[in-house]
């Protein structure tokens, strides 16, 4: 079905589908049912916590015999050097043959991966960072544009223009991360030069998404305007739900929450005003809660209908 597709040949997975590592969602409940549906679901580590790790991929392994990969996000793990080696010797040890890498250079980790065999992927939101991952030797990047959820820099671009950049200058596989949610989006993404998508904000809004039906519901309520950007000093910036708390928060007149605080209020209590969970601008284009079978195979049987309506147009 995807033949000479060079994401599928390194992830071993049905469909070239990330799920995004998305921080304390990326768990065995998620992570299982994307690659138990065929797509690539991806760990999170980045509570640099090996207990946590262990025990979220053992209980991965023993809920699917489906490939499924780990995030390593250099930023956060560097920060305890000791737990970092702790957790990279003990996912090699399990035969891990498929890792990202994010939030920092990939040239601290490429080498010993690559060493013991591991294909690694490297995220980045610019051009520069994507010519400095495939010169470190990363085997495929994850280009994401500047629609995507989360922490951001104030100066990235948007998906449409950063693929045909950093296609332009590379020949490794590129995974497109930002603004995509069905088969129309990832047909898009693959016209620009990509051979995978990830998926983020589609996937919180899952049936199989450890997070409270509030912040569900919140996303598919939200319009195509539903999302905002707020400064989170020094430099970065954060894009979320735009909320009563966010709005505030852009104003100046209220604080923003200290990290960590959301979690709890949102991701498990549900409050959705007082709070701005994570969501790219695609948000505005999720109008149901699905399963995550369901949205792998809408998004696979919507890819192939437009590659049809596309290849009609040369009759």
């Amino acid at each position: 079905m995807f033949e000479g597709n060079r994401v599928i040949a390194h992830t071993r997975s049905r469909y070239p589908i990330f799920q995004s590592p998305m921080t304390w969602i990326a768990r065995a409940p998620l992570v299982s049912a994307v690659a138990a549906a065929g797509g690539m679901g991806l760990l999170e580590s980045s509570a640099r916590d090996l207990s946590m790790t262990t025990r979220e991929f053992a209980a991965i392994r023993k809920a699917t015999n489906q490939p499924f990969g780990v995030n390593l996000p250099v930023r956060y793990l560097q920060s305890d050097p000791k737990e970092e080696r702790a957790i990279i010797d003990w996912l090699l040890e399990q035969g891990v043959h498929f890792m990202t890498t994010s939030a920092g250079d990939p040239g601290r980790y490429v080498r010993v991966l690559k060493d013991a065999g591991v294909i690694v992927y490297h995220a980045t939101a610019n051009l520069r960072g994507a010519l400095k991952a495939v010169d470190a030797g990363v085997d495929g990047l994850i280009v994401e544009g500047a629609e995507s959820a989360g922490m951001r820099n104030p100066d990235e671009i948007h998906s449409f223009a950063l693929l045909q950049a950093v296609r332009e200058k590379v020949d490794v596989p590129i995974v497109a991360a930002g603004g995509i949610v069905d088969g129309r989006g990832m047909a898009a993404a693959f016209a620009l030069g990509a051979e995978g998508v990830t998926m983020g904000t589609r996937f919180v809004a899952s049936v199989e998404s450890p997070v409270h039906i509030n912040y569900k519901n919140a996303i598919v309520d939200a319009t195509i305007t539903g999302t905002i950007l707020t400064d989170n000093p020094p430099r970065a910036r954060a894009r979320g739900l735009r909320t009563p708390y966010a709005l505030a928060v852009a104003e100046g007149s209220r604080e923003r929450l200290p990290p960590g605080a959301q979690l709890e209020m949102l991701y498990v209590n549900g409050d959705v005003e007082n709070t701005s969970g994570s969501a790219g601008e695609s948000a505005g284009l999720i109008h149901e809660i699905k399963p995550v079978r369901q949205i792998i195979d809408d998004t696979i049987t919507g890819f192939w209908r437009e590659i049809d309506r596309l290849a009609a147009l040369r009759r």
